[in-house]
């Protein structure tokens, strides 16, 4: 579980909870901000106004990588370096056909499959090319989502200012009835707080972490691309050592290939 995450979702509407009752009113204040027909407004506008600028498939797809924020990405920058200093300790003393059999016992999808390309004798160009395009695809698709995320932050307040003004107008047809003008203001104003509550509580904060998940998970196969091509090329594994090294922070290069980079 990623409890970045599940904290900040959590304390967000655990403080908003509290600002709303430690007023006068204490708990009974929380009714105030319960109003089915500007929920409908704001959360059913922003929601159908985002599905008609996808398809529903995309959609529906986009809405589900909420899911992800909650789980801590498997993704290991220093161990996938340690692993491919391993296989080019094993390709410079066995051949790169050697790889073969360790590719077995690989879990990652990308990382096999350019260990396979450079069995098969793949041009170092196409294996780069083939392992780039599927990393831009899956960056595109990774990308699609996030603009879900995106395009519902930005209808939120959109669509809360559009039950204001909808509020404000019934406001207006019943001022003969001062009574009914504060009532009526607070559930316009609702709308309001609806639409920058789904925003910046859930959305912003959504497409914000898979932005960072996406971007670390792309930084991962680079350096897979850039060792599976250095050891194609048969460059000494200390060389491959540093040049994937300077992809990671001083503080996470420390550990990697110590007594693992072979003999220069």
């Amino acid at each position: 579980m990623d409890l970045a995450s599940t904290l900040g979702i959590v304390l967000c509407i655990v403080l908003v909870i509290f600002g709303i009752v430690s007023g006068d009113q204490g708990f009974a204040a929380l009714k105030n901000f319960l109003d089915a027909p500007s929920a409908l407004i704001t959360i059913g506008g922003a929601m159908c106004a985002t599905l008609a600028q996808n398809s529903i498939a995309s959609f529906l797809g986009g809405l589900k990588t909420i899911t992800l924020i909650f789980k801590a990405p498997a993704l290991d920058s220093p161990g996938i370096i340690k692993k491919i200093i391993e296989l080019s300790n094993v390709a410079r003393k066995e051949g790169l056909l050697a790889l073969e059999e360790a590719a077995a016992d690989l879990d990652d999808a990308f990382l096999k499959k350019g260990v396979l390309l450079i069995v098969d004798g793949t041009d170092p160009d196409l294996v780069r090319g083939i392992l780039e395009t599927e990393m831009v695809s899956i960056d595109v698709r990774h990308k699609s989502n996030m603009g879900i995320w995106d395009t519902i932050a930005a209808m939120g307040p959109a669509w809360g200012m559009i039950g204001t003004l909808v509020g404000l107008i019934n406001m207006l047809q019943a001022l003969d009835d001062p009574s009914s003008i504060g009532p009526s203001m607070a559930v316009a104003l609702i709308t309001t707080l609806y639409g920058s509550m789904m925003a910046n509580w859930i959305c912003a904060p959504v497409s914000g972490k898979l932005k960072m998940n996406n971007d670390a998970e792309m930084q991962v196969k680079e350096i897979m691309i850039e060792g599976l091509l250095s050891i194609q090329a048969g460059e000494n594994p200390r060389v491959i050592e540093e040049k994937l090294k300077s992809f990671l922070s001083p503080g996470d290069r420390e550990g990697i290939g110590e007594g693992e980079g072979g003999e220069s």
